[in-house]
């Protein structure tokens, strides 16, 4: 895989997918994002990386969007060489009182949107009969977590669908894998990070913290590079130890 291959990074605008792309963009590839509203910092990769930096407003439950956002990133780059599922919604609160509609979304966002994505770009991976597909999951899709059954529940999903598509196309040459990420620090998590439950988590975490954002984005780094080449279907735990 060429470092200058298309990368797609669903939720680019924000928290971790900011991260990422700014990493990728220092790294040399070509970065294409999405999200529902730009950000200043999706301007500044606009200006700063005009030929490698690619931005749409898109809502990710839109699948005919996502189709033509791809489209359009494949006719401006080529073909896609890796595909981040980084974009999530977050549903808290104990399970009795979570909203159906909520319920609803985070199916619709965290598991049915990143199979339509996927599928969508699946397809230019099986003609060049290589690809990365590195899916963003999460440690409450291993251990149950108080307060977020239903989050929990997608990112489960997630994991299951990343081991079934590694076993369909490995032969094709395309690896499927997902980070399953436990608690870190990031703008969005401020607040959650002073919480009590979180708190508490960090005295059962062996390393006795929560994660920095940049080994978030270390982790997907090193699965897209060619040491990760033997590595696929697997979910990596990256949570300090939580769940050992």
């Amino acid at each position: 895989m060429s470092e200058k291959a298309l990368v797609i990074v669903s939720g680019g605008s924000r928290g971790l997918g900011e991260h990422l792309v700014r990493a990728l963009l220092a790294d040399g590839h070509t970065v294409a994002t999405f999200s529902r509203g730009k950000t200043p910092f999706i301007d500044g990769c606009m200006a700063e990386h005009p030929e490698r930096f690619y931005w749409e407003e898109c809502d990710i439950t839109d699948a005919p969007r996502l189709d033509r956002f791809v489209a359009e990133c494949t006719r401006r780059f080529g073909p896609v060489g890796t595909l981040i599922n980084n974009a999530a919604f977050a549903t808290d609160g104990l399970f009795l009182f979570t909203r159906r509609n909520d319920m609803h979304k985070a199916l619709a966002v965290n598991v049915e949107a990143v199979m339509n994505l996927t599928q969508t770009c699946l397809a230019g991976m099986i003609r060049a009969r290589k690809g990365i597909i590195i899916n963003v999951s999460s440690v409450s899709a291993v251990r149950g977590i108080k307060g977020v059954a239903a989050y929990g529940a997608t990112k489960a999903a997630v994991d299951g669908f990343t081991r079934g598509l590694a076993r369909e196309v490995g032969s094709q040459g395309i690896r499927v894998n997902s980070v399953a990420l436990g608690y870190f620090e990031s703008a969005m998590s401020t607040a959650l990070l002073d919480s009590d439950q979180v708190k508490k988590i960090v005295e059962r975490t062996p390393l006795k913290r929560v994660g920095h954002i940049e080994e978030m984005v270390g982790v997907i780094r090193f699965l897209m590079s060619p040491a990760a080449g033997f590595i696929t279907g697997q979910t990596l735990l990256v949570d300090g130890g939580l769940t050992c």
